[in-house]
């Protein structure tokens, strides 16, 4: 079998596609390598990949790039994107325009020519906004509270539309928070740790309170695989944890795991910040037979290694 990861380099495409590889797949890897973040982290996010011989990068923007070349394969996993809530205000927004809204149509309107099993498409939970009404279930109006959100909705939009109009197979699957090993670097999780482990501050957006349902790369790639899979063939699945914690003691489980006590500077919220995310998944375990395998403490003690490793603290 062969399958398409587009993002290929970043936190969640890379980790998918060693499984993928795992699986027996022969895998086409396309990144345009963005400066969201340093190209150095996504190299050595590929170094396994990269010596793998059923595996091949194309290192090329989806937008422009010719993806007829690419597509003539069985799954196609759309994790490529421009990701952060905060960095979606003001000019910055054409970024995500470009990177979100018009390379899933370029993707959607190339794959209709093709015999594809099945297009999964990685949206978020920033398509729900700051509701008050939790958990999130995938029936519940989206009003996203953040351009970010705006361009990952207009994204699933187009996916239900391609789905409906062409009947190509598009699963959407509404991420919670993502944590693990790759994490992005300016990503909550992995700024605590690293700040942390060298004694510099962390800062926290509003007094702590509020709650992240926090869900695990390797779950997120076990919903790639399992939506990859099944029979159905257009809907739209959270994926989560459905177990959210407060910030403030996502903080107590780093301070235990490292045996450091953190130094707590508190800021204003952020502008598209939501308050709370919360996932029911109960729709994804009937239809999909997805379960959360991690447990927060168990993630974060991996993701602590991980980036003991990488910066040889």
């Amino acid at each position: 079998m062969k399958a398409l990861v587009t993002g290929c380099a970043g936190f969640i495409g890379s980790t998918l596609s060693e499984r993928l590889l795992d699986e027996g797949f022969e895998v086409i890897g396309i990144d345009s390598f963005t400066d969201y973040y340093s190209k150095d982290i996504k190299e050595f996010n590929l170094k396994n990949l990269i010596l793998n011989d059923k595996f091949t990068l194309v290192s090329e923007n989806l937008v422009i790039c010719d993806l007829k070349k690419y597509l003539d394969v069985d799954y196609v996993f759309h994790q490529a994107g421009q990701p952060g809530v905060r960095g979606s205000w003001g000019y910055d927004f054409e970024e995500y325009i470009y990177n979100n809204i018009s390379a899933t149509q370029k993707l959607l309107e190339e794959s209709k020519e093709f015999d594809i099993k099945k297009i999964v498409y990685a949206s978020s939970s920033s398509v729900y906004g700051n509701i008050n009404t939790v958990p999130m279930k995938e029936t519940q109006i989206t009003k996203p509270y953040s351009p970010y959100g705006v361009t990952k909705l207009a994204a699933e939009n187009l996916c239900d539309l391609y789905s409906k109009n062409y009947g190509l197979p598009v699963i959407s699957l509404r991420y919670f928070t993502v944590y693990g090993p790759r994490q992005r670097p300016e990503m909550a999780i992995s700024t605590f740790i690293k700040n942390i482990l060298n004694d510099k501050p962390i800062c926290i957006y509003g007094d702590g309170n509020q709650g992240r349902d926090f869900t695990y790369v390797d779950d997120i790639v076990d919903a790639n695989i399992k939506a990859a899979y099944s029979d159905i063939k257009s809907d739209i699945f959270n994926v989560g944890s459905q177990s959210p914690i407060k910030l403030i003691d996502l903080v107590k489980i780093i301070e235990k795991l490292i045996d450091k006590k953190a130094n707590i500077n508190y800021l204003d919220f952020e502008k598209g910040d939501v308050k709370d995310t919360y996932s029911d998944i109960s729709k994804i375990r009937k239809f999909l037979g997805y379960k959360c395998e991690f447990d927060i403490e168990k993630g974060i003690h991996e993701q602590i290694k991980y980036i003991k490793n990488f910066y040889l603290l």
